[in-house]
């Protein structure tokens, strides 16, 4: 897919998802509800079409990949030994001039630059480096940073007490972990191999913002591929390709796609390398997924913690050992918003050519143009494949026969059916959404069972029998 020249900013994409039912604000009668989103119709389709491409590619089609279903809610112990419990936290700071609370880290990245940090103080605490403002008033006058806690807590049973104390999971990684050698023993996988997970998460963040792109509750695909020990360097290049190959293969062109290697003073610990994969979003260049090697730490914490071994026995070797790990780990969220932000485009259509070409925003179509607003899905992420139309709705035969073509085509394929208004305005309607393909019967279909079939991006149509349609669309929909 060619890149967007014009970017449309975040209200602009707020707009369109909410007129055309692809994100609501949660409990938007009630006032709504900081970090939270509801999918509508065609987002939960582009949200299912991401989740599925993601699982088809990652877990389905590879023989050294298989998939898991952990619970959100685990034993306390879990996040103990994994640290989260105690030390999963988010720098905090509040402007004293305005009341805003901001993340610290985040101020210091966006005015700074990514490989910018929160300066450490004599006495261990954190600070500021110089001239960091409040983004909302530009005071320099901020709290110094103090450590949040991100973990959601609840009770788990009819006593709320503190043994009773539970946590919503804050990532979906730590489930594939203790569950490691019930794969290995059930799955009879040999390393290297992945457990592959999609699932919720939830992040009690400082400051929500931009949309979608930082929630409290928010859906990630985590794959975790176990290794030797001392293969880190090779499976990790392995897999940052691979990851960005495959976010063309859904509609993100190259270009719009950046590497980001963590230096050294950044990672964690026990990580040997990170790479955030981020995309250029209309509010700056944001991380997508991040992919790390993380070594053996996951399973040494909880080996050491459960007291059960969790080592695996290479019996061509005749050894055991505590694999390495390399995760890629997604957010669907963010994919969904960089999908619709990437898809976006307001177009200037010549009458009598039909020619395309961008729009310039804020200004008028040129004579003999008109405006159309599409979305240049993928058709693979696309919610709706295909819209069916009767030329009219007053005459029966032809609703007849649209309903029969509508009816076969939506056993396969995500289907809409719509009979309201003229084609012309029909079309622009399933552009604004994103829809590949329109066919339209009329009263020639009565006659010799031919269509029309209209392509979203060019607007050229097609005559073919209704022998052929379903080939056509397969060919151009895989």
């Amino acid at each position: 897919m060619e890149q967007n020249q014009h970017k449309p900013s975040l209200e602009t994409v707020v707009s369109l998802c909410k007129r055309r039912g692809f994100i609501f604000q949660s409990s938007e009668i009630y006032g709504g509800m900081s970090g939270f989103w509801d999918y509508g119709p065609l987002g939960a389709e582009l949200k299912r079409n991401v989740r599925d491409a993601w699982w088809r590619d990652m877990v389905t089609k590879r023989e050294d990949v298989v998939g898991l279903d952990s619970t959100i809610i685990m034993n306390t112990k879990i996040w103990e030994a994994s640290g989260h419990i105690g030390g999963f936290s988010d720098p905090m700071s509040d402007c004293r001039k305005c009341q805003t609370r901001h993340r610290a880290d985040v101020l210091v990245e966006e005015q700074i630059g990514l490989d910018a940090t929160l300066v450490t103080n004599d006495d261990g605490s954190k600070g500021f480096p110089e001239g960091i403002k409040c983004p909302k008033c530009q005071s320099t006058d901020l709290t110094p940073p103090r450590d949040f806690n991100l973990m959601f807590k609840t009770h788990a049973g009819p006593v709320t007490d503190e043994a009773s104390v539970a946590y919503l999971r804050p990532e979906t990684a730590q489930g594939i972990f203790v569950q490691f050698q019930n794969v290995v023993a059930t799955a009879r996988k040999k390393v290297p191999f992945g457990i592959g997970q999609i699932g919720k998460a939830f992040r009690n963040e400082v400051t929500p913002r931009n949309f979608t792109f930082r929630s409290r509750e928010f859906e990630q695909m985590e794959l975790e591929f176990f290794i030797e020990p001392g293969t880190d360097a090779e499976w990790h290049e392995y897999w940052i390709k691979a990851r960005l190959d495959w976010y063309q293969t859904i509609g993100l062109p190259a270009s719009s796609l950046h590497r980001y290697e963590y230096p050294a003073d950044k990672l964690a610990h026990y990580a040997s390398g990170c790479v955030d994969i981020l995309f250029d979003f209309p509010f700056g260049i944001q991380e997508l997924e991040g992919i790390a090697a993380r070594g053996n730490f996951d399973l040494t914490q909880h080996q050491n913690a459960s007291g059960k071994s969790l080592e695996y026995f290479d019996q061509e070797s005749n050894s055991k050992f505590l694999p390495h790990v390399i995760e890629p780990s997604a957010g669907v969220d963010r994919i969904c918003l960089a999908l619709i932000c990437s898809a976006y485009r307001e177009e200037w259509i010549n009458k009598e050519t039909k020619e395309a070409v961008e729009a310039e925003p804020g200004k008028q179509a040129p004579d003999g143009h008109e405006a159309r607003t599409v979305m240049r899905f993928a058709p693979r992420i696309a919610p709706t494949k295909v819209a069916v139309f009767p030329l009219v709705k007053n005459k029966p035969p032809v609703v007849e026969k649209a309903r029969e073509v509508f009816l076969k085509l939506n056993e396969r394929w995500a289907c809409t059916y719509d009979q309201v208004g003229a084609v012309g305005r029909r079309y622009r309607r399933q552009d604004e959404v994103g829809t590949p393909y329109c066919v339209t019967i009329d009263f020639d279909t009565l006659d010799d069972d031919t269509v029309t079939v209209r392509d979203r991006d060019t607007m050229k149509q097609d005559r073919l029998s209704l022998s052929d349609l379903e080939a056509y669309l397969a060919e151009r929909l895989s």
